[in-house]
């Protein structure tokens, strides 16, 4: 029975559109408004790579005056690989500015 429901969260997501092809590398292309100074790649979960998943997942990211990442929510890309996405780009350090701001920030996993 547990076998089943593996299978099918599978199905669901191939049946989503995602491209199955072995993916390795990460890029990543931040907003433009306020440059990245320190970039953690993103780790890439298990359960992507072992169903050749590749994607795109875009969060916003509030980042603080001192240039350290506040908070990130995602607002598009795959489920499998949000939580990698979100877990690096809390690791990030922006420029400092003159007060908080809200950045959109794009990581795409491909191989």
């Amino acid at each position: 029975m547990k076998h089943r429901g593996v299978t099918t969260f599978l199905a669901v997501i191939a049946i989503a559109g995602l491209a199955l092809v072995p993916a390795q590398r990460v890029s990543a292309q931040p907003h433009p408004d306020r440059r990245v100074i320190t970039k953690v790649e993103p780790a890439y979960p298990e359960l992507a790579r072992r169903m050749h998943l590749q994607g795109s997942v875009k969060l916003e990211v509030g980042v603080k005056a001192d240039g350290f990442v506040k908070s990130t929510r995602a607002i598009g890309g795959n489920p499998v690989l949000v939580q990698a996405a979100a877990d690096a780009v809390s690791k990030w350090k922006f420029e400092v500015a003159q007060s908080e701001t809200v950045e959109i920030v794009q990581l795409t996993f491909q191989p």
